[in-house]
């Protein structure tokens, strides 16, 4: 496992419209590190949001998309997403307080 640190778990927001619409249900998406397991991003949560208390954390992993520039083939960067779910008592988070 990597040593990871609480502030190099969560990467950035997900800002989508579906994401949106789960935040009624007290869900909200972030852009995870690909080598934190779940534990760590609800304990990342935990501690960067005052308030919030985790109930459960979905990941899921993407493999990079192929892209061609003229004859040459590559791929874009693997990326991790975790869906967390907040419990009924706990507090919004901030940042998509005005989104």
């Amino acid at each position: 496992m990597a040593n990871l640190k609480y502030y190099d778990i969560i990467k950035k927001p997900v800002v989508s419209e579906k994401s949106m619409n789960q935040m009624a249900d007290k869900k909200y998406t972030f852009i995870v590190h690909k080598d934190a397991t779940k534990t760590q991003i609800k304990e990342a949560v935990e501690k960067m949001f005052d308030g919030a208390k985790v109930a459960s954390v979905n990941t899921m992993n993407a493999d990079g998309k192929t892209k061609r520039r003229g004859m040459k083939f590559g791929k874009t960067a693997k990326t991790k997403k975790a869906i967390v779910q907040l419990t009924a008592d706990s507090k919004d988070i901030e940042i998509f307080a005005g989104l």
